[in-house]
């Protein structure tokens, strides 16, 4: 018995002076720095008939976010769908249209939307309170990141067949804007059930100004009777951010 306790003393002796032994390998240390990254895009640009006329003029500006297919060099790409596909067609927007491109194997980063608009406001005549995005598939992730980032710039948004991924615990600050969501009720490709989420966490918030709209019958591709639309893009235009 006492040969028992003794070793039961020294085993716990032992773990002590381990432990000791141990926090001693460890020294505590902290960091805080700036990290540069380096964005940028090419980029299809639009300007609106009668910009030239009234050079006193500002103009909403629409920014598209193309799907994942669209990624590479060929800005050509971008035509295939949404918005540089029916100003191909003849469509006129009542505004300054900016269409960027991702390279191969990349995604949207919403760092790099935020740089895009702040360079083309400084080239173009931008109305600052209707600033607008929009984007489909990749690009409707891209959507719901971005305005997440950023609730000050734009004043409404419309992701099509995207979803908000992690960004929904950022969207806090979105509680306010006009979101109109789009979603194929077949989506075989990006499931509705993600729109659905991003629509139920605002419901769940009081967002008053969010609505979902689920096209049942359509599969990936429900952006092109979105876009048909033209109560969405008077609904868009109408939106304007508070100061």
């Amino acid at each position: 018995m006492k040969w028992l306790l003794f070793q039961m003393v020294s085993l716990v002796l032992i773990s002590g002076s381990r432990g000791a032994d141990v926090d001693s390998l460890f020294q505590p240390k902290s960091i805080e720095t700036e990290v540069t990254m380096k964005v940028g895009y090419r980029y299809l640009l639009t300007l609106p008939e009668g910009y030239a006329a009234d050079t006193s003029k500002k103009w909403p500006l629409l920014v598209f976010l193309h799907g994942a297919g669209e990624r590479g060099d060929d800005l050509n790409l971008l035509k295939k769908h949404g918005p540089p596909k029916m100003i191909a067609a003849g469509h006129k927007f009542e505004a300054i249209v900016v269409c960027p491109q991702v390279p191969t194997g990349q995604a949207w980063n919403a760092y790099g939307v935020k740089a895009l608009v702040d360079s083309v406001k400084k080239e173009q005549r931008v109305d600052n309170a209707r600033v607008y995005l929009t984007g489909i598939s990749m690009g409707g992730f891209g959507t719901f990141d971005t305005i997440a980032q950023y609730p000050d710039v734009f004043a409404a948004a419309i992701p099509i067949c995207g979803g908000a991924g992690a960004g929904v615990v950022k969207f806090g600050a979105l509680k306010n804007m006009p979101i109109w969501i789009f979603h194929g009720g077949k989506d075989p490709t990006v499931p509705v059930a993600y729109s659905e989420m991003a629509y139920q966490w605002f419901k769940r918030t009081g967002a008053p100004n969010v609505k979902l709209t689920i096209h049942p019958d359509a599969q990936h591709d429900s952006w092109t009777q979105t876009y048909d639309n033209p109560d969405v893009w008077k609904w868009l235009f109408e939106q304007k951010r508070s100061s």
